[in-house]
């Protein structure tokens, strides 16, 4: 069996086997920056959506059927990020997909949508490893995953929950010239995180057109300090200098702006005992690192009451780092 640089023939064999083939993804959250680790750490989180597809020959339709988060709001389109990352996937092993195969879905979700839990890089990759599942399936050779995380990159613009998602653990990520770098380390044992989940929905591109061009030197270099310590804690096991990694200079301050409960959220998480708090990616969930070992009890009840306060109603979760990427099962 050849790939998509093969013949039209094996291309389309390849396609028709496919067809009745079930396989299902599940796929973690994921926190991005972390603090100062604006738009280069991730880490995946255990919390998670499951989606099962069906390869079909129905003239290219898509049917999806959507319970949990997101049900209401997601479409059966192929500008979809799920389908989008299965396609490009298969497209990339097996050639152009042919206009007849569609696709049956499945989605049980418990990411939530636009609250800076990655719900954009879990659907993007979860469908990037269930189409490169698929093209194996096929007879495809299977791909490297950090060729899986540049197809994911190339649709969700940066890799910073991408690489998280994918690889799972604590990853720092950058989009270099020509390429897509991540390493990636295991969260310590026994993190937990303390989120707290508001109502209130946040657009990544609003939260992003809020950040000033420039910003001072003096609080770029922090930013780099305090990137490198939190790094290098990670890959020591020197889990308390997340408390460092967990203040921001570069976006923060501007974000709060829009959303001025941050500043009093973050405030109310450490003054509890967490090792630190932040905005998790653009929001509007903010996370707070617990320590090993420490009660997670303070610090939802400071949250709460403080969003309470702030009349920003919301939920607590508490969650704990994930040290695995996506996991595929056969029907």
């Amino acid at each position: 069996m050849t790939t998509g640089e093969g013949s039209a023939l094996d291309t389309v064999a390849a396609y028709r086997g496919l067809v009745g083939r079930r396989l299902t993804v599940e796929v973690p959250a994921s926190s991005a920056n972390l603090g100062a680790g604006y738009d280069c750490l991730g880490l995946a989180l255990d919390l998670t959506n499951t989606v099962t597809v069906e390869a079909v020959a129905d003239d290219g339709e898509i049917t999806m059927v959507v319970t949990g988060e997101g049900d209401g709001d997601l479409r059966a389109s192929r500008s979809n990020r799920f389908i989008a990352g299965l396609e490009a996937a298969l497209e990339v092993e097996l050639g152009r997909r042919p206009a007849w195969l569609g696709w049956r879905i499945e989605m049980r979700n418990r990411i939530p949508l636009s609250r800076g839990l990655g719900s954009s890089a879990a659907a993007t990759v979860g469908g990037v490893v269930l189409g490169d599942a698929f093209a194996c399936a096929a007879g495809a050779p299977p791909v490297d995953p950090f060729h899986l995380l540049q197809i994911a990159t190339t649709i969700e613009s940066h890799p910073d929950n991408a690489a998280a998602v994918l690889l799972g653990g604590f990853v720092v990520s950058a989009q270099l010239a020509d390429r897509v770098e991540a390493i990636r380390f295991d969260a310590p044992d026994g993190l937990r995180c303390v989120l707290y989940i508001p109502e209130r929905r946040l657009a990544t591109e609003d939260m992003r057109r809020v950040l000033p061009a420039k910003v001072p030197l003096s609080d770029a270099v922090e930013n780099l300090g305090r990137v490198a310590i939190g790094v290098a804690g990670i890959a020591s096991g020197r889990v308390e200098l997340l408390a460092d990694l967990t203040l921001d200079r570069l976006h923060e301050p501007y974000r709060s702006v829009p959303y001025p409960e941050l500043r009093r959220l973050t405030r109310a998480a450490r003054e509890a005992g967490a090792l630190g708090a932040f905005l998790s990616g653009a929001g509007s969930t903010v996370c707070a690192f617990i320590a090993p070992g420490s009660p997670t009890a303070p610090i939802e009840a400071a949250l709460q009451t403080e969003a309470d306060a702030c009349g920003l109603p919301g939920r607590c979760a508490v969650v704990a780092a994930r040290n695995r990427g996506p996991e595929i099962t056969a029907d």
